[in-house]
């Protein structure tokens, strides 16, 4: 696993959690902004899971392989589902969605490197 870019999807995620519940306490519904911000976190998402199947792929496996893939594909899921379930919620609680799935991000991530780096 790669820790500066987990690092950057931590960080990242973070900072959407907390203006999506900026945005949520305000009463206003997600905008095109959440989605940009949205679809830059995903990529660094997708960057990290191309690379864990990279290194699958060459030979270097953490302990609990399906443990690690039920974890991967969940962390790059995640994400478009709270964008798509905040865009069809119009209101604040859209945006309390996104948050929400903002907030899950990093812990899947951290969880990734865990089951990783189990077997070192």
């Amino acid at each position: 696993m790669n820790s500066t870019l987990a690092t950057t999807v931590i960080v990242a995620s973070l900072v959407l959690a907390a203006w999506s519940l900026l945005t949520a306490l305000l009463n206003r519904p997600t905008g095109v902004s959440h989605l940009v911000a949205a679809v830059a976190v995903e990529a660094v998402v997708l960057a990290i899971a191309v690379a864990a199947l990279v290194a699958l792929a060459g030979g270097d496996r953490p302990t609990e392989v399906a443990t690690f893939l039920g974890y991967l594909f969940t962390t790059v899921a995640l994400l478009p589902t709270g964008v798509v379930l905040a865009r069809m919620e119009p209101s604040r609680w859209g945006s309390a969605i996104l948050c929400g799935a903002a907030l899950v991000l990093p812990v899947l991530v951290v969880r990734l490197q865990q089951v990783w780096d189990a077997h070192a």
